[in-house]
């Protein structure tokens, strides 16, 4: 059972890694499973054949998801996506419940379902991630925003994309600064309306001294990756 009671209404940062730091993404097909996981299993609508919109969105860019279908799924949700990012041995969220249950249901859902995917595909069997995943309560407001920074920087720790982080495909970044691919299922806003724009979050995000956020956040909110 989770130790951490979850709230409705208040915010948590909910991530977690692999099994002794392995990878849990090896390559472009794993993350867009992944990724279609976390924004469309919101509601506890089934999906059938994932793998074919994992090919729909190499091609296009996007899901193949119907506008009728996304309104079902905006209206039977239970929590609200705040911003995430996928990292190849761990992820990050950002979520908010509204509805008791939603949180833990949702993640229990995402977690067995990629699990699953991922030792058949591997040929692997037993736990894939280590232990339970973490939610942390995201004590204020302040914190709400560091995090926000800490989650959307964290590709700079790859090689290939430091300085590069807000083109990373693999988190809601480029969605806060550029076209929200998400819609409403991505609450981009409840960050972004603080701020005068996206060039006001771009600069908090970019200038943040490492130093400033550990200020900010507390040690339990950090990832040793």
């Amino acid at each position: 059972m989770r130790k951490t009671p979850i709230a409705q209404g208040e915010y948590y940062h909910i991530f977690n890694r692999g099994n002794n730091k392995q990878a849990i993404f090896f390559d472009k097909r794993d993350k867009i499973r992944f990724l279609f996981l976390i924004i469309y299993f919101q509601s506890y609508i089934f999906f059938e054949n994932i793998g074919r919109q994992v090919s729909y969105f190499i091609k296009n860019g996007t899901f193949n998801i119907d506008e009728d279908l996304k309104k079902k799924l905006l209206n039977n949700r239970n929590f609200k996506l705040i911003n995430f990012a996928l990292m190849p041995n761990h992820f990050h969220l950002t979520l908010c419940e509204f509805k008791e249950g939603g949180l833990s249901q949702y993640m229990q859902r995402v977690l067995c379902a990629y699990t699953k995917y991922f030792n058949t595909k591997y040929k692997k069997s037993g736990h894939l991630f280590q232990g339970p995943y973490k939610a942390v309560h995201i004590k204020n407001n302040n914190q709400l925003l560091y995090l926000s920074t800490y989650i959307h920087r964290n590709p700079r720790e790859l090689p290939e994309w430091k300085n590069k982080e807000h083109i990373y495909p693999w988190s809601s970044y480029q969605d806060y600064l550029k076209n929200n691919r998400w819609g409403k299922l991505l609450k981009q806003d409840i960050v972004l309306k603080q701020f005068s724009g996206t060039k006001e979050y771009y600069d908090f995000t970019r200038s943040s001294p490492a130093k400033e956020l550990i200020k900010n956040l507390d040690s339990d909110l950090l990832i040793d990756s």
